[in-house]
């Protein structure tokens, strides 16, 4: 939206050109109209095609999972083709986006790949072939202004001196490697994915801010030690909106479910994807949903047999046997909705930011979300 602002979007990630191209018109709709001249893509993307949709649908019905909508939509990856994408990518049969400018070679590699899923899924693979190859003739002109050589680009701005601001959406316990595996994305969601997958200067960092909730929550199948599906998540969900979709006929045993919360956060993952991102600061959001509780609950450490763990296990047999130890403090119960200012703030709700977050993570926090509105910051 600044208008004196470059936008990058790095090599890491897998990039669908009707998507770009769909949420590049609705920013122009919105009067951004000089959008189209501050937007760069890496021509070292994965493209995400069509096809990689129509197949992460199909993985599905092969693992014989049923189809439930449970609550609308909020822009999870799921049936979107990422998965199947980065597959893709990391067997080498992916499609680069500078294949594109190449009519033969990238009819080859659409083909290539079709005929692996034909050989997969049989019948179950229906997709119009010709017709995506034959979308990629207007995408081949349309997206030409857009494609850069990101290490060139980014290398120039880097020794430009400019300011560089990068954001990830998904969180550490998402991560392919680090998180709670095999409930995670496709990708590097670390401070290393980062730097990696935009060729920066991990010495020119100077701050790494972790995004953090004031309680707990996850999104999909996974184990999640603090889960709460009684009263107390019930109203989490309530006053927080946490609404999502998922899709299971049956919940796997052992295995929390989407939308389950804590009261308070679990300082076990946060102090791990600390260990991991070594954050400079944390942005702790939405405060403001806990103002109404008795009692905030507080995951300090897991036991298993009376010992605790020295963090949180790659072992998920572990993790299920694991107990949750929890720190209990009263709730400010006092409004904190489009507070502005630290001191406005009651004083338990200071002590939760600074007696337990912050001593327990070794972290400051140096925003804090009350509400919904972009203004609601301390």
């Amino acid at each position: 939206m600044n208008p004196r602002c470059k936008n990058f979007i790095g090599s890491g990630v897998v990039f669908h050109i009707p998507t770009f191209f769909s949420e590049l018109k609705e920013l122009e709709e919105k009067g951004l109209t000089t959008v189209h001249d501050r937007i760069f893509v890496s021509g070292r993307v994965n493209v995400l095609l069509d096809m990689h949709i129509a197949v992460d649908g199909l993985e599905e019905k092969e693992l014989g999972a049923g189809v439930v909508i449970l609550s609308k939509q909020l822009g999870l990856t799921f049936t979107k083709g990422i998965g199947p994408c980065y597959q893709t990518s990391r067997a080498r049969t992916g499609i680069k986006l500078i294949d594109i400018f190449y009519p033969e070679l990238f009819e080859q590699k659409v083909k290539h790949l079709a005929n692996g899923y034909q050989k997969r899924f049989g019948q179950l693979f229906e997709h119009d072939i010709k017709a995506e190859i034959a979308r990629f003739e207007e995408y081949r002109e349309t997206m030409r202004k857009y494609v850069v050589d990101g290490v060139v680009f980014m290398s120039s701005e880097q020794q430009s001196d400019q300011k560089i601001v990068v954001e990830g959406a998904n969180a550490l316990m998402l991560d392919i490697d680090y998180g709670s595996y095999p409930f995670v994305t496709s990708s590097s969601t670390t401070l290393a994915g980062i730097i990696g997958g935009l060729t920066l200067n991990p010495k020119n960092i100077t701050e790494t801010v972790g995004v953090v909730k004031a309680y707990t929550t996850r999104v999909g199948w996974g184990a999640f030690k603090t889960e709460d599906t009684e009263e107390i998540g019930t109203k989490l969900q309530e006053i927080g909106r946490e609404w999502a979709w998922y899709v299971q006929l049956q919940k796997p045993q052992g295995l929390a479910g989407l939308g389950t919360h804590l009261t308070g956060t679990d300082l076990v993952v946060v102090k791990y994807s600390n260990s991991i991102n070594y954050y400079t600061s944390l942005n702790l959001t939405k405060l403001d949903v806990l103002d109404t509780f008795e009692t905030i609950k507080i995951a300090i450490t897991y036991k298993v047999d009376g010992k605790e763990l020295e963090s949180y296990p790659a072992d998920l047999k572990v993790l299920e046997q694991a107990e949750v130890v929890y720190h209990e403090m009263p709730g400010w119960q006092t409004p904190t909705t489009n507070a502005k200012s630290y001191d406005d703030l009651p004083k338990k709700a200071r002590d939760y930011v600074e007696q337990y977050i912050e001593k327990f993570v070794g972290v400051k926090i140096k925003y804090i979300g009350t509400g919904p509105d972009r203004e609601a910051m301390i």
